[in-house]
């Protein structure tokens, strides 16, 4: 099992993501192996760090988290675009205008995580969730992109979750979460995908 988080960015001092990752993994208690990485916010290492991390590990299960300012729900996300298109640069100085994030590969791919699963589960434990059709065409998006990629459908499965602020270094007026509420939906999240084979079935579109 590999989750990642984010390194901060944007001039945010930290990233409720990569915060909230170190936690699962400190207190992580199951029975499997849980591999904790934090990932820069740059869209070439970001993906190197990864093929390292999937080559070294090879996991059965991927789960990526990355910061959605803005966001209140924890949000799983269920489908990435081959799309580079950002609005501020990367860590690295790197902003890419309409460009494949993998050049030949489709246009888009499907969560092969039980998104709603996950989703129902957090909320179920009283942690605001939903589904998020879209990741945005920043690094999360391109991350849950590559992985998607890069794994094997037969033998791994993979997808992305969005999380909000952290209380405790939320911008004024941004909405936010305890990070250790976010951490709690991570590991609820982590034991969702160990344990669920089919996913669930309901509702859960938008109009737009």
């Amino acid at each position: 099992m590999l989750l990642t988080g984010f390194e901060p960015f944007a001039g945010d001092a930290t990233n409720a993501s990569g915060d909230a990752v170190e936690v699962v993994a400190r207190e992580w208690d199951g029975p499997e192996r849980l591999v904790a990485a934090i990932l820069p916010v740059e869209f070439r290492r970001a993906r190197d760090t990864l093929v390292r991390l999937l080559v070294e590990y090879t996991p059965e299960i991927v789960i990526a988290t990355g910061l959605a300012g803005g966001r209140a729900d924890i949000t799983p996300e269920r489908i990435a675009i081959n799309l580079m298109d950002a609005r501020i640069p990367d860590n690295a100085g790197f902003q890419p205008t309409d460009e494949q994030s993998m050049a030949g590969s489709p246009a888009a791919y499907f969560s092969t995580l039980p998104v709603k699963a996950i989703a129902a589960a957090i909320a179920e434990a009283g942690i605001p969730a939903s589904l998020s059709h879209s990741a945005g065409t920043f690094v999360c998006n391109h991350t849950m992109f590559a992985a998607l990629d890069l794994l094997d459908p037969e033998s791994q499965r993979g997808g992305f979750i969005h999380v909000p602020y952290a209380n405790e270094n939320a911008p004024e007026g941004q909405p936010s979460l305890p990070l250790a509420d976010i951490a709690r939906a991570l590991r609820i999240a982590v034991r969702t995908a160990l344990d669920t084979e089919v996913d669930d079935s309901y509702v859960s579109g938008t109009i737009f």
